[in-house]
């Protein structure tokens, strides 16, 4: 059993990094609207008009993607991550909602200009809303202004002191917060009750 000593610095620890996720969410985005606003009118529009709504991202920010996939789909709606092997093609009812933290990757390139180049509409989510190579193929920008491994070190050198949350993990946690934000706010737009939302989580486990 741990010594009750250790609950403080874990009080602490937790806390810190709570509090850093959240202070994300009271940075300026001007000229962006906030990116809580953009995602709640993007998928209930989606909703409204019968289509699907794709996701994808790399490495950790793929991960909280898939967690939000996974909500969306017990909100009800047609969800699908990119690379699963059940994803049906998309549509100019569709709506692709891609993570660049840094600005841009070659895959988040390449599928967000497939889905535009279909009809698609793309919701790039980065911390780099100005420079990244996926902007350029975005229809909406939603900026979330946290650090990423584009800018978590200082004149190109790896800074010298151990950061509690290293390279993009503020970014990916806000990721998370930000999702449980829009479930929270879709659960009133598409007048899904808890019950609803409860009853489609799956019995295969």
């Amino acid at each position: 059993m741990a010594s009750q000593s250790q609950n403080p610095s874990m009080a602490s620890l937790s806390s810190q990094i709570c509090n850093h996720i959240a202070s994300i969410f009271s940075k300026p985005t001007h000229p962006h609207p906030p990116v809580l606003d953009i995602l709640v009118a993007e998928i209930s529009s989606t909703a409204a008009r019968n289509g699907r709504v794709f996701l994808y991202g790399v490495g950790r920010e793929g991960l909280m993607l898939k967690a939000f996939c996974m909500r969306l789909f017990h909100l009800g709606l047609s969800a699908h991550f990119v690379f699963d092997v059940t994803t049906p093609p998309v549509t100019s009812n569709d709506l692709l909602i891609a993570s660049a933290g840094p600005g841009g990757f070659s895959t988040v390139d390449a599928l967000c200009s497939v889905a535009r180049s279909y009809g698609g509409r793309v919701l790039l989510l980065t911390a780099q809303p100005e420079t990244g190579s996926c902007v350029k193929h975005a229809s909406v920008v939603g900026y979330i202004p946290a650090q990423t491994m584009a800018d978590d070190s200082d004149d190109g050198e790896v800074a010298k002191s151990r950061p509690l949350l290293p390279m993009g993990s503020v970014y990916e946690g806000a990721l998370f917060v930000l999702f449980e934000m829009v479930v929270y706010q879709l659960g009133d737009v598409l007048n899904q009750s808890p019950e609803a939302v409860r009853a489609r989580h799956t019995n295969l486990e």
